[in-house]
């Protein structure tokens, strides 16, 4: 993978993504001629129409339902009593549409590439084989599990634990997910310089609680994930197929046990401990650090941040108590399933078997195109990146949204100013770091150089090895140097949005800023409700329970007063009780603690958007369009962007592994604490979501 598990990690941590999309991406997985597969004519500008629309979709509406009751339905319902959910997909929603129409778009950029004659080491050559060498099933058929011949070989020719300890370094470095992952990011306390961190990882089900889950649902899903393991063994020809499984999944319980709880890993400031290099190996006396540590390439730095400080002591005691031959078939367990999707139909259906029907209830696998489109996206995404821009993003989308932003800093700023919870002196340092945030809107400035990584048509799992050796490469040679601030950790045809603490930055990729989040041809209000709540969102994660430790620098530090600090902690608590009450199934909750982040986000994003809407105006009076006046057509705009439906088994698995709310709850759970909400929609005490106003929260 070009993404690491812990830099995916860090950011879910720190300041989760603002749309779904990605898990559907995860379901998948210089010429002497003029190229023309990656070279685009610049997109003219388009003048927005004189006379903009509601941009409101009516049709969508479920009028009988009462706003205060149910917003969610009031704007969606009509949509979701018809809406199907396809056959290949977890979910469907205003999301996904848009990320398909980007996919759609990106399959043409990328098939002119494969149909081509390019020159070697091209860009196209490069993005043209990739999609090749995972289309041409064939070959994938022919080779088998022969691609992991080598690494089955060299865990076989492990005599000791030293040597697993290198074997484990160099599969880090080829993206395979051990019992932790060694990554680089910007460092906490230096955001100048960069840090290598590890995260904790290895398990083959998606969360810890996974495996101690006793109810019948969770008994049955790890009994399926047994024969899952062991159906795996017997398809790659490995050794006792059910005593390896029943080895695998015992090992991983038992590491299970040992990790930190999701929750916890929000908290930035307990896992940031930087152990200095010769004191790591004290840390594990049982396991071969020096070694690890050489292979690895970090041997010149000063230390490592050990995230999960109690789980690696507690790995320690695994590591000695487990004998090398159940490790060995351990590691080939995460080789195999690393790779499964990239090997034989007949292996990568029953990978798709568990972790895309029994997981997300999804009941077929994505078309194989649009599965190798998201390998190109994620290893070779700012070549096609380029392109996508130059066709599909016109100018003036960025100077509109650069507007947006500034409005939405400017309501921020007077929302802190007139903050009656907070003190002079925290609210110096708040607004010093709002004035510090960097927007990053569209596509990077610089685009990535993949010159040095070699791609050949038929060789897919090799081309997948070295992607992630050459993103691991490129990190390491640049440790210890300026961190690279123009960089962006999303290419431009993802349909997503992040807020970066250490680099204080907020970053909208160009295929988001498209209807119904974004509409050139709509009236401002539904804009607002939309992508403007998503720019407040983004900016809100600086300020919410892990963006808050990070200053206007991007340190990692305390800069409110302690008198501050609690009444913040009193308003968080206060929201995370209120999600914590809302229930999609009988025996399932929504976690407020580990959606704490996302829901604090939503809040402040949807009521400073509505702000910055109002300072739009400059004091005119807004239009009353399609029947709804412009405050109405804020909130409108916001419940439409999140219209969506999900399949049971995928919405217990966002709630189980996922720091964003459920749909439902990011439109019903925030409007109820806008006061606006109750003004614009005239919402009466005998209302479903009313709120008395002292249980309403606003923190931002």
């Amino acid at each position: 993978m070009k993404r690491t598990l812990l830099f995916s990690s860090l950011l879910l941590a720190l300041a989760g993504c603002q749309q779904d999309t990605a898990e559907s991406e995860r379901q998948a997985a210089a010429a002497e001629t003029t190229p023309v597969a990656l070279e685009a004519p610049a997109v003219e500008p388009v003048n927005a129409p004189e006379a903009l629309g509601s941009g409101l979709l009516l049709e969508n509406m479920d009028t009988k339902v009462r706003p205060g009751d149910d917003f969610n339905a009031f704007v969606n319902g009509a949509w979701m009593a018809t809406a199907e959910i396809s056959a290949d997909r977890p979910n469907t929603s205003a999301g996904m549409d848009v990320h398909e129409a980007a996919t759609d778009d990106v399959r043409v950029i990328i098939e002119a590439s494969a149909e081509g004659d390019y020159p070697p080491g091209s860009d196209e050559q490069k993005v043209g084989d990739l999609y090749t060498s995972y289309m041409d099933m064939d070959t994938r058929n022919a080779k088998g599990v022969g691609p992991l011949a080598a690494d089955f070989a060299a865990i076989d020719a492990l005599v000791d634990k030293t040597g697993m300890a290198i074997w484990m370094a160099e599969a880090n470095k080829e993206g395979v997910a051990l019992p932790w992952t060694l990554g680089q990011y910007t460092d906490f306390k230096d955001p100048n310089t960069y840090m290598m961190y590890t995260w904790q990882s290895g398990l083959g089900l998606p969360d810890r609680e996974y495996y101690f889950d006793d109810s019948e649902k969770g008994r049955d899903l790890r009994a399926a994930y047994q024969v899952h393991v062991e159906r795996m063994f017997e398809l790659a020809g490995l050794p006792d197929p059910a005593g390896s499984a029943q080895l695998i999944v015992a090992l991983e319980t038992r590491m299970a046990a040992e990790q930190m709880l999701k929750e916890k890993t929000r908290d930035v400031v307990a896992i940031y401990n930087k152990i200095p290099l010769d004191e790591v190996p004290a840390l594990m006396p049982n396991f071969a650090w020096p070694e690890y540590i050489e292979t690895s390439g970090v041997g010149g730095i000063d230390g490592l941040v050990i995230t999960q400080l109690d789980y690696m002591k507690a790995l320690d005691g695994i590591l000695a108590e487990t004998d090398l031959d159940t490790w060995k078939t351990y590691l080939k367990w995460r080789v195999l399933d690393a790779r499964a999707n990239l090997l034989s139909e007949t292996i990568d259906a029953q990978n798709f078997a568990f972790n895309g029907k029994a997981l997300w209830g999804t009941e077929q696998q994505l078309p194989q195109w649009k599965r190798a489109v998201s390998v190109v996206n994620g290893n070779l995404g700012e070549v096609v990146g380029k392109v996508y821009v130059e066709r599909h993003f016109p100018p003036e989308a960025k100077a509109r949204m650069m507007e947006m932003v500034n409005n939405l800093t400017l309501a921020y700023e007077q929302s802190i100013r007139e903050l009656d919870w907070m003190g002079e002196e925290t609210r110096a340092e708040a607004l010093d770091k709002l004035s510090k945030f960097t927007p990053k809107i569209g596509y990077p400035d610089e685009w990535r150089d993949y010159s040095e990584l070699e791609i050949a048509a038929d060789d897919l799992v090799g081309n997948m090895k070295r992607s992630a050796r050459f993103t691991y490469d490129r990190n390491l040679a640049r440790q210890g140097g300026a961190v690279d601030r123009g960089e962006w950790q999303m290419t431009p045809q993802t349909v997503n949005a992040y807020y970066n603490p250490p680099l204080n930055e907020i970053v909208f990729p160009a295929a988001i800023l498209q209807p119904p989040f974004f509409d050139l041809s709509a009236d401002e209000a539904v804009n607002y409700g939309a992508i403007g709540a998503v720019i407040g969102h983004e900016i809100g994660h600086g300020f919410d329970d892990s963006g808050s430790t990070f200053d206007g620098d991007g340190v990692l530090r305390n800069w409110w007063t302690e008198r501050d600090k609690a009444e913040f902690e009193k308003r968080t608590s206060a929201l995370v009780e209120q999600y914590n009450q809302f229930r999609p199934f009988e025996d399932l909750a929504v976690n407020g603690e580990f959606t704490l982040g996302e829901n604090i986000g939503d809040l402040g994003g949807l009521a400073i958007a509505v702000q910055a809407y109002e300072l739009s105006l400059d004091g005119e009076e807004a239009p009353v369009l399609d029947g709804y006046t412009g405050l109405q057509r804020v909130f409108l705009g916001y419940g439409q962007a999140w219209r969506g439906k999900v399949r049971e088994e995928a919405l217990r698995l966002q709630i189980a592994t996922d720091p964003h709310s459920p749909r439902e709850y990011r439109v019903n759970g925030v409007v109820r604490n806008v006061p606006e909400f109750y003004e614009a929609f005239d919402i009466a005490e005998t209302d479903a979501l009313y709120l008395p106003p002292e249980q309403r929260v606003k923190i931002w």
